[in-house]
């Protein structure tokens, strides 16, 4: 026998209470194993309750989104829009109503009362600083008014 056959064969011979080491050292790594699986089916067993849930949600939904498409269509139908428009008391507009460029004013909105705002040169003037509406005319009466 070799030098290093003697100490490796002493030392799988060595014994606690009569059960050699590798044996216990074994047992316990298989009881680490069933361990291990018991708790991936247990981590497997949630997720599928976890996956069944959400697809049971996808499947409400689902329907909620067919009643909803239903709903829409309805409240959509043209002869109830018109019965409704109808006891409203609005009108279908006549299709051949159309206004030129020369009756625009006539159909324009009436301005409501209040400050109106001034309308706006098209044309750019001198600035003239003496002119009563010019920001020198402003600052001058600011200055005299201290």
């Amino acid at each position: 026998m070799s030098a290093l056959t003697l100490p490796l064969q002493r030392l799988f011979a060595w014994k606690i209470r009569g059960v050699r080491w590798v044996e216990i050292i074994g047992v316990v790594l298989v009881a680490a194993m069933i361990f291990s699986v018991y708790v991936a089916k247990a981590a497997a067993a949630r997720t599928g309750s976890e996956i069944a849930d959400l697809e049971r949600q996808i499947a409400q939904n689902g329907r909620r989104v067919r009643l909803l498409r239903a709903e829409v269509a309805r409240l959509e139908q043209p002869a109830r829009l018109e019965v409704l428009s109808r006891g409203a008391g609005l009108v279908p507009v006549d299709v051949h109503r159309q206004a030129g460029v020369d009756q625009l004013p006539a159909i324009a909105p009436i301005p409501e009362a209040g400050p109106q705002p001034e309308p706006v040169a098209a044309a750019a003037a001198p600035v003239d600083a003496a002119a009563p509406g010019s920001m020198a005319a402003a600052a001058a009466e600011a200055e005299a008014a201290q």
